[in-house]
């Protein structure tokens, strides 16, 4: 068994995304945490790979939208100095448009994709900053830029996760933490099923899991702060950041645009 790495923390590990994390990671050396709400799933998960890999898996059983729950989470993360890198995977959308959905469900949705994330993110954070080592995985989705896919708070939600992280790797980087959001296209998982448009993880056009998250790490040893594993062409995020950065430089005018003076 090779030297550990630390220990990652991973979110929504019993299936899908969080569950080949947890793979890739503990044969890159990591000793895991794995959280869900579903603990016999998630007990098969770390079995098999700690068999497979020999790498010591620890579960814990919880409901990110629960304050009880999270609060759990977060001490450990606050308390555990072995914790190395913190995977905010957990999560669930919606499909159905605003007019379709219910308001209790997007509060739910806001609870787990939003709140829970934030809150375990500024948990790990301090920790990570003051050892000058650490690292955040934050899974975001391409609805943060495509907001007109799927549900509006689903993407609102992710698009949080985007520029949270963003802010976070400009404040973080000089302390020595690496701060990254992955933005997965259609890619097949349970989180179709949930969402109501269960055939699509069958599409050609879905991504297999484990090619999505080999992708996303791709990325994070490559220094990104934000991966997209479908886009082709990484020169247009390249063109659409430098985009985003001059019109955030042009933004500090005590009068408005000529344009709107026009009007007047």
């Amino acid at each position: 068994m090779t030297i550990s790495k630390g220990t990652a923390l991973i979110t929504g590990a019993s299936s899908g995304i969080g569950a080949v994390y947890a793979d890739r990671l503990a044969r890159r050396g990591y000793d895991l945490i794995l959280v869900a709400r579903n603990l016999d799933r998630l007990q098969q998960v770390a079995a098999r790979i700690s068999l497979e890999t020999g790498r010591p898996v620890e579960t814990l059983s919880a409901d990110l939208a629960d304050g009880g729950d999270l609060f759990r989470i977060e001490r450990i993360l606050r308390e555990n100095s072995d914790i190395s890198m913190l995977v905010n995977n957990a999560g669930f959308g919606a499909v159905a448009p605003l007019l379709d959905s219910d308001v209790e469900t997007m509060q739910l949705m806001i609870d787990v994709n939003v709140t829970a994330p934030m809150r375990l993110a500024y948990a790990a954070a301090p920790q990570f900053a003051g050892r000058g080592t650490g690292a955040i995985i934050n899974i975001a989705s391409i609805v943060a830029i495509a907001p007109e896919i799927l549900n509006g708070v689903y993407g609102a939600s992710k698009a949080f996760i985007l520029t949270l992280t963003q802010s976070m790797a400009h404040e973080l980087s000089q302390k020595g933490v690496r701060v990254q959001a992955v933005l997965p296209g259609g890619t097949a998982t349970e989180f179709w099923e949930i969402a109501g448009h269960g055939a699509y993880a069958s599409s050609p056009l879905a991504m297999p899991v484990e090619t999505m998250v080999d992708a996303a790490l791709a990325g994070f040893d490559q220094g990104e702060t934000v991966t997209i594993p479908p886009l082709q062409d990484g020169a247009m995020w390249d063109e659409f950041e430098a985009q985003r950065r001059l019109i955030s430089a042009n933004l500090a005018h005590a009068t408005p645009g000529a344009r709107y003076l026009a009007r007047a």
